[in-house]
Parts: C-alpha cells; sequence; structure tokens
C-alpha cells in the first residue's frame, strides 16, 4: 500500500451508483446528513461551501433551506450531477489539497466538509484554505469515518497513521487515511480552529422501520461516523 491517496477521482467511475445509494442509505440519509444538516444550523441566507459535494444531496437540501450554495469536488462526474440537482448552484471540479484561489479571504459564512476528509493527502493545507476562506463568526461542519470502527474493521494499532484499501458492499474499491481521533483534533488546532461541538451520530429514530439490525447496532456501537463543528480561533 502507497503512502498517499492521490488525487485520482475515486468515486468518479461510480458517481451514478453512488447518488441512488446515498439518497436514500441508511448511513448517509439517516446518520450522516441528518447530523451535519443540524450542526450548520439555519443557513438562510449564508454562503455555505459545500467542499467534497458529491452528487449534491447536501447542497439540495441547504438550496431548500435558503443557502446560496458553492461546491467543489474533485470528480467530474459528480459536478455534472450537482448541476442537474441544483441548477442555482455554482459547482465547479477541484482537487482539494489545492488552493480555493477563485475564493477570496473571508468570503463564506459556513463550511461543510462532509465524509471526505479521509481521502485528502494533505489535510493541514486544505484546513488552512478553509480557515482563509470564512469570515468572523463562521463555522466548518465536517464529518469523518469514526475511527474506532476503522480500527475495530482493519486492526492493528489504533494510533497509526496510515492508508488502507477497502472493497465496499457495492464493489466499490476506495482507498483512505486511518487516522485516530487526536490528529484530527491537532489538524485543526494547527490550522487555526477551535472545535466547538463534537458529535458521534446515532441513526434518526424513524430508521429504526427501515433497518432495525443496523439501527439497534449503530445506536450502540461506535461504528459510524463523528462530526465536529469547528469555529476560527479568535487572533489567528
Amino acid at each position: 500500500m502507497t503512502d498517499n491517496v492521490g488525487t485520482d477521482p475515486q468515486y468518479d467511475g461510480f458517481a451514478d451508483e453512488f447518488l441512488d445509494h446515498a439518497r436514500d442509505g441508511f448511513y448517509n440519509a439517516y446518520v450522516d446528513r441528518p447530523a451535519c444538516l443540524d450542526l450548520l444550523g439555519d443557513v438562510d441566507g449564508r454562503t455555505v461551501l459545500d467542499a467534497a459535494c458529491g452528487p449534491g444531496l447536501y447542497a439540495e437540501e441547504l438550496v431548500a433551506r435558503g443557502a446560496r450554495l458553492l461546491g467543489l469536488d474533485q470528480s467530474p462526474r459528480m459536478i455534472e450531477l450537482c448541476h442537474r440537482r441544483v441548477p442555482s448552484g455554482d459547482f465547479r471540479v477541484h482537487e482539494l489539497a489545492e488552493p480555493l484561489h477563485w475564493l477570496p479571504d473571508a468570503s463564506v459564512d459556513l463550511i461543510l466538509f462532509a465524509l471526505a476528509m479521509e481521502y485528502v493527502d494533505d489535510r493541514p493545507a486544505m484546513l488552512r484554505e478553509f480557515r482563509r476562506v470564512l469570515r468572523p463568526g463562521g463555522a466548518l461542519v465536517l464529518s469523518r469515518l469514526h475511527p474506532t470502527g476503522d480500527w475495530l474493521r482493519h486492526g492493528g494499532s489504533y494510533f497509526d497513521v496510515r492508508v488502507v484499501e477497502e472493497v465496499w458492499s457495492q464493489g466499490w474499491r476506495v482507498r483512505y487515511w486511518l487516522a485516530p481521533l487526536e490528529r484530527t483534533c491537532d489538524e485543526l488546532a494547527d490550522a487555526g480552529f477551535l472545535i466547538e461541538r463534537l458529535r458521534e451520530p446515532r441513526p434518526r429514530p424513524d430508521a429504526a422501520a427501515v433497518d432495525p439490525r443496523r439501527y439497534e447496532r449503530l445506536s450502540r456501537e461506535p461504528t459510524g461516523f463523528l462530526a465536529i463543528r469547528a469555529v476560527p480561533r479568535p487572533g489567528d
């Protein structure tokens, strides 16, 4: 296994399948999206950057709630799907570790970064750019795979920061970083953020009728996601 994930748009080859899966999928629709949207709070009239916007499922909901939506993803096909789903959004293909050269300092109110941090090799550079473009009083909401769940699946040392390759149940092969929670916290701090809230989301109550087995397991085991709301550190 290499020591990086690389810039290949891994989801490009199964972007349409991912849209079908994530639209109503248990993990996305009943765990991650509700948690992230709740942490974002009121978005009406605010400029939101949806970083790693995928096929536009978050973007669609944010626009419906009154946000002015900017979006980026490294997958050209994902961006095509976003344009179709949210015609009013401003979307572009962009590699996350590269500078956000089209965004001025302090130009967005909120940043959503859902389930994509583990695919970025230079996370410190990316987080510094997020800090740069956030306005005073803004916030970054990010989610990631729960590091305990990663460790339970892959074994080894929980504290090792490493790249793994995994084949998901849909047959999709993905590479991503494993990292302990302290590494995520340190990277946020080094980029000038303070963690305001940290959640370990459990499924919404109505998910019990959708998949009772997953609902029960994710209600008691840390094998799903983490969600964090971080704010710019004053004076940085």
